[in-house]
C-alpha cells in the first residue's frame, strides 16, 4: 500500500524509507566510483559502462536506461550541457572540462536519484567556484526540508544562496521532483521562488533536490537529440542532486553515504540526521 496525502504526494512508511535508503546507497556508491574514475581521455560512454556494471552488481537496475526512450544508464552533461546529456564516445573528456553525472537505480521497486559535477583535471577557477556554489545551494535547499515547512522554502533557499554569490543563471524550467516507487513523481521542486508557499512538508515525503546553475544566462535550449539541454550562450553549467526523506529528525539524505550528516551539521545544528 502506498499512502498519499491530500496533494497526491506519496508518503512513505519507516519500512519503505529503509528500502529507499538501500536504493539510495546503490546510487551513492556508484557516483563515488564514477567521481574517482573521471580523468582526461575517458569518454562519457566509458563512465556509462562503469555505472551500469556497478548498479547491476548490487542487484539493482538502472533507472534511466529505457526511461521514455533514454538510451543510457547515466546522464553525462559536459561543460555547457546543463542536464540530460546522452553518453557517447565521439569526444573524450579533456583537461579543464567539467562533467555532470546524473545516476539513478531501482532496488526492490524503489528509486534512488543523485547527481554530481566533477572537474576533469585542473579547471578554470571560475568553474571550481560554479561547482561550489551549486553544491552549497543544494545543501541549503535540503536543510529546508523540515516537517511543517513549505515546499517553496527549498527553492527560496537555493535561489537566495546562488544570488548572494554572484551573477549566475538559474534555469527556471528545470528542478527537482518527488521520488519513490517512480523516479519522477509529484511534486515538482523549483529552484527559485518565495518561501511559505505550496504543500506543507510531512514526515515520509521523499524529494530529489537538484539545482542547476549556469555561469552565464539562465536561458537554455534542447538539442536535436531531444534530450540534451544546453545553455544558449555556450557557457558552463553545474548540477548537483540528492534524494532526501523528510523525517521528524530532520532531512535524511538517502543518496549520501553518511545520510547527509557531515554537510547538514553546520546548517541545521542538531536538526540534521
Amino acid at each position: 500500500m502506498f499512502k498519499r496525502n491530500k496533494h497526491g504526494i506519496q508518503i512513505k512508511t519507516p519500512e519503505q524509507l529503509q528500502k529507499m535508503r538501500a536504493a539510495g546507497l546503490v546510487v551513492g556508491r556508484t557516483l563515488e566510483l564514477l567521481r574517482r574514475s573521471v580523468q582526461p581521455g575517458m569518454t562519457p560512454l566509458d563512465l556509462d559502462a562503469i555505472a551500469e556494471k556497478a548498479i547491476r552488481e548490487e542487484g539493482a537496475v538502472p533507472s534511466f536506461k529505457g526511461y521514455q526512450g533514454f538510451p543510457a544508464t547515466i546522464c553525462a552533461s559536459v561543460n555547457h550541457e546543463v542536464v540530460h546529456g546522452i553518453p557517447g564516445d565521439r569526444r573524450a573528456l579533456r583537461e579543464g572540462d567539467i562533467i555532470s553525472i546524473d545516476c539513478g537505480a531501482i532496488l526492490d521497486g524503489w528509486h534512488g536519484d543523485s547527481a554530481v559535477t566533477v572537474a576533469v583535471g585542473e579547471v578554470d577557477p571560475r568553474l571550481t567556484e560554479l561547482m561550489r556554489v551549486t553544491e552549497e545551494a543544494m545543501w541549503r535547499g535540503i536543510a529546508a526540508l523540515t516537517v511543517g515547512g513549505h515546499l517553496s522554502d527549498v527553492g527560496h533557499r537555493v535561489e537566495r544562496y546562488v544570488r548572494s554569490q554572484g551573477r549566475y543563471g538559474i534555469p527556471q524550467e528545470y528542478g527537482g521532483h518527488g521520488i519513490g516507487t517512480e523516479m519522477h513523481m509529484d511534486p515538482w521542486v523549483a529552484n527559485h521562488g518565495k518561501p511559505g508557499r505550496g504543500p506543507r512538508l510531512e514526515a515520509g515525503m521523499c524529494l530529489a533536490i537538484e539545482p542547476m546553475v549556469n555561469l552565464g544566462t539562465d536561458r537554455t535550449k534542447v538539442l536535436s537529440d531531444e534530450w540534451t539541454v544546453v545553455t544558449v550562450d555556450g557557457r558552463a553549467s553545474a548540477h548537483f542532486e540528492h534524494s532526501v526523506a523528510v523525517t521528524h529528525n530532520g532531512p535524511w539524505v538517502l543518496t549520501a553515504l553518511d545520510g547527509g550528516e557531515g554537510r547538514l551539521a553546520g546548517l541545521m545544528g542538531d536538526a540534521g540526521r
